[in-house]
């Protein structure tokens, strides 16, 4: 209290190992909250899904399963706050619930929780981000790669392969690649698209080819689309910072390398407040509900670097493909080729 006290008397800034304490007030979840929200946003994404399949018109079951995708946005982010024991955690119920969602979203928890445990004790980390993250190389290991090599790391940061995250990031990254790593700890993996395999499958049997187009493939084309940028762009945007394992800290890795996403009130309901990713960072124990509380409180917070879902902060985001040391910035493919 004392620290505290001359804190606010001479205003001295937060930061490292303090700027995590004063978050701590808000790592604690409201039970009864946490189950509303829950409830909620499953009412929400199952009307869609009814949407997609019964409204009469083709046009209308489009505009169904598009909101389906975004609803399981928020979805995600309440399973993501589970993995991170920040939302109902020890409640049986929630913890079955919370398994099968991750095999309906092509993240079954074996590999999700242990690559995203990674990330955040590793985010920004030069040769390390990659797990859990997209992966980031140096201007000079990118000049020193084979011809492949540069064309498989830039293609999994371009556009075309966010774009179709429900592929390249979710069925390959996630379940596929998992599975040959590991298949004794990673047998869920496979499980997983057996059973998305089957549930495409009884979309077609029992709804035709509308079912599969407006309730099957749209809703998680839109999520995994969305849901892959929103990874890539909380960590690749102009102005982060990557380091070596010398110059790391946690601190300096949240509020440096995480970015602050600013959204209209629609998108951030959508997306479960992931915005506040720098605050997430500094400490995950908060509840995605809270993160808007935690931001406001702490001044600190809300100098955070920022982007948004503008088509211009977007195509800026894109642009980056390296890290260059001696410029201590992202570059992109001009400055990348030498050219």
């Amino acid at each position: 209290m004392e620290a505290q006290a001359t804190r606010i008397k001479d205003k001295t800034p937060l930061e490292g190992k303090d700027l995590i304490l004063a978050t701590r007030r808000f790592a604690h979840e409201q039970r009864g909250k946490s189950w509303m929200h829950l409830s909620v946003a499953l009412v929400v994404t199952v009307a869609f899904y009814f949407g997609a399949l019964l409204l009469p018109t083709w046009w209308l079951k489009a505009i169904s399963g598009v909101l389906a995708g975004l609803a399981l946005i928020r979805m995600f982010i309440l399973y993501h706050d589970h993995q991170h024991k920040s939302i109902l955690n020890r409640s049986a119920g929630a913890g079955a619930f919370f398994w099968f969602f991750g095999v309906w979203m092509l993240s079954p928890p074996s590999i999700w929780k242990r690559s995203h445990d990674h990330h955040h004790k590793h985010n920004s980390k030069l040769y390390t981000t990659s797990i859990g993250s997209f992966p980031v190389v140096t201007v000079e290991k990118f000049r020193s790669l084979t011809r492949m090599e540069r064309f498989t790391y830039l293609f999994i940061r371009h556009q075309f392969a966010v774009a179709f995250g429900y592929i390249f990031v979710f069925i390959i990254g996630m379940c596929l690649n998992s599975f040959i790593s590991n298949r004794t700890r990673h047998w869920d993996s496979v499980l997983t698209l057996v059973f998305h395999a089957a549930l495409g499958w009884v979309s077609w049997y029992f709804f035709g080819w509308q079912g599969l187009v407006f309730a099957f493939f749209l809703p998680f084309l839109v999520t995994f689309a969305l849901g892959s940028y929103l990874f890539y762009a909380q960590h690749n945007f102009p102005g982060t910072v990557f380091a070596d394992k010398d110059g790391w800290t946690y601190v300096k890795a949240a509020m440096d390398s995480s970015s602050f996403m600013e959204m209209n009130p629609v998108m951030q309901w959508f997306t479960g407040n992931i915005g506040f990713h720098h605050v997430h960072h500094l400490n995950a124990h908060i509840p995605f509900y809270r993160l808007p509380e935690a931001h406001n409180a702490i001044p600190e917070l809300v100098r955070a670097k920022r982007t948004s879902l503008r088509p211009r902060d977007i195509i800026r985001c894109f642009r980056l493909k390296a890290w260059d040391p001696a410029q201590q910035r992202m570059v992109g493919r001009r400055e990348l080729f030498g050219r």
